[in-house]
């Protein structure tokens, strides 16, 4: 007999970039959020909401963080969910850059014009692993897949008064290009792969009709219906064993992910 599902509670972070406007998956905040948290153990799932850009940052890989911060390291995915038309997001460099290139231009604010920009669009996906720089630009919601961690090495912020982290990220920063969206593969059975990595493997799903789920959390990102015999909405997290049956009212949009 399947095990019944878990609905993951959200947590509301306040963020000084962030928006009020969470819809349609949550309803408006009152202080500007910037992400909505899910634990789901060795992964933290997060919707975020962009009005202005987030820092300029870095995330450590394992051995770093397990030896200087006791903390797992964070390679992290986007699902692109809204853009408008202010929105962009940087990953990597341009061009190949030497590291006192990445400390001076962080120090003197120039490091914007180094950066590699994209244009997102929904739909679109960016994998970030650990040692990429990167930005999220505003005007966005985002879905976030990463490994459960909340170490942020900041290299430039706007001039918003918040500390930096210059020593720490020049030493796991990579300083190379990346490719932009990734390339997301077709599943048999009308899914698509999104990302996979050691940490994790995401996976989106159409569905208008039962299926049978495999084990790992299930994010709605549309419609509603019936995992088990839980009731399921946007914007909720579950977690499931194997084996369980989604029944959808209508069509549902739903990410899954997993641990590989």
């Amino acid at each position: 007999m399947s095990q019944a599902p878990e609905r993951i509670l959200p947590r509301f972070v306040e963020r000084v970039w962030g928006s009020r406007d969470l819809g349609p998956w949550f309803p408006p905040a009152e202080t500007p959020t910037g992400e909505v948290w899910f634990d789901a153990g060795p992964l933290l799932i997060k919707f975020l909401f962009t009005s202005q850009p987030l820092s300029v940052q870095v995330h450590p890989d394992d051995d770093y963080a397990r030896r200087v911060e006791d903390s797992r390291g964070k390679t992290e995915m986007w699902l692109i969910l809204r853009a408008g038309p202010q929105a962009r997001i940087a990953c990597g460099f341009r061009e190949p850059v030497s590291l006192e290139q990445v400390r001076v231009s962080a120090s003197d604010g120039s490091i914007e014009s180094l950066l590699g920009w994209f244009t997102p669009k929904p739909g679109d996906v960016f994998f970030t692993p650990a040692g990429t720089v990167h930005a999220l630009g505003p005007d966005l919601a985002v879905l976030e897949i990463q490994q459960n961690s909340d170490v942020t090495y900041r290299l430039y912020d706007y001039n918003r008064g918040r500390p930096l982290h210059l020593d720490r990220g020049m030493e796991v920063v990579k300083p190379e290009a990346h490719p932009g969206p990734s390339l997301q593969q077709d599943l048999p059975g009308g899914g698509r792969l999104l990302a996979t990595c050691d940490y994790f493997a995401t996976e989106r799903w159409q569905l208008s009709g039962p299926a049978t789920v495999g084990p790992g959390c299930y994010i709605v990102l549309e419609g509603s219906g019936r995992l088990g015999n839980e009731v399921f909405s946007p914007g909720e997290v579950w977690q499931s064993g194997a084996g369980l049956e989604i029944q959808p009212d209508s069509q549902v949009t739903i990410v899954r992910t997993y641990v590989p």
